[in-house]
């Protein structure tokens, strides 16, 4: 017959210890690999919006972005926006430039479309429809999930990107064309790929969608 030997005390807590372990690098594993797993997603049909018609659902891999766009302030840089997003311009487009918990950059339809990056000249692209005057005369303050259009150096330059910053930006005002604020989702933005060492991103993450609720 043969004896059954009884762990020692020492024996259990050391294989107790391997346990716990083994289960902290696997839930660790799981945390790492999904980046969107504490994100909520919004869904727009659940929402009860005061003006329909000016909202945006800018649909990224941690969800949904619900922006709430401003024509009363910027009624030329609303509507170019809104044509680009009608046209399906956006979809599969890159953010070519990030700053982690600073601000996120796409719209680049040119350049900066899913398999047709150009990355040396990512940022430089054009849409097609002309460049339009910068709207910076209103009153608005860059606060945290301000949407705004991007330009060259020069003013009336804008024309297809956008940025969002995730971040109070009070230098911005009076400098970038306002067009919008993130009211739900701004979390799922801050999950976008990021360089430490660089705003530009090589191999960046993309939108998915960008549609008008209505």
């Amino acid at each position: 017959m043969i004896e059954k030997i009884k762990p020692s005390k020492s024996e259990k807590i050391i294989f107790l210890f391997v346990l716990i372990l083994g289960l902290f690098s696997i839930t660790s594993f799981v945390l790492l690999k999904n980046k969107c797993l504490f994100v909520k997603n919004y869904d727009p049909n659940k929402i009860n919006f005061k003006n329909p018609n000016n909202i945006a659902i800018l649909n990224v891999e941690c969800g949904n972005v619900i922006i709430e766009l401003y024509p009363e302030i910027s009624p030329n840089g609303v509507e170019r926006f809104k044509t680009l997003i009608k046209s399906y311009a956006y979809d599969d487009v890159a953010f070519h430039r990030v700053i982690k918990d600073k601000l996120v950059q796409a719209g680049d339809v040119e350049f900066g479309k899913k398999g047709n990056i150009d990355y040396g000249k990512i940022g430089t692209g054009k849409s097609g429809l002309g460049t339009i005057k910068s709207e910076v005369d209103k009153d608005f303050n860059y606060t945290k999930g301000s949407v705004g259009l991007a330009r060259s150096l020069k003013y009336d330059t804008e024309d297809s990107q956008f940025f969002i910053i995730l971040q109070d930006e009070p230098l911005y005002e009076g400098e970038y064309t306002p067009i919008g604020k993130v009211i739900f989702g701004l979390e799922a933005l801050k999950k976008i790929k990021h360089l430490n060492k660089s705003e530009y991103v090589l191999r960046p993450d993309f939108i998915n969608t960008l549609r008008l609720f209505n």
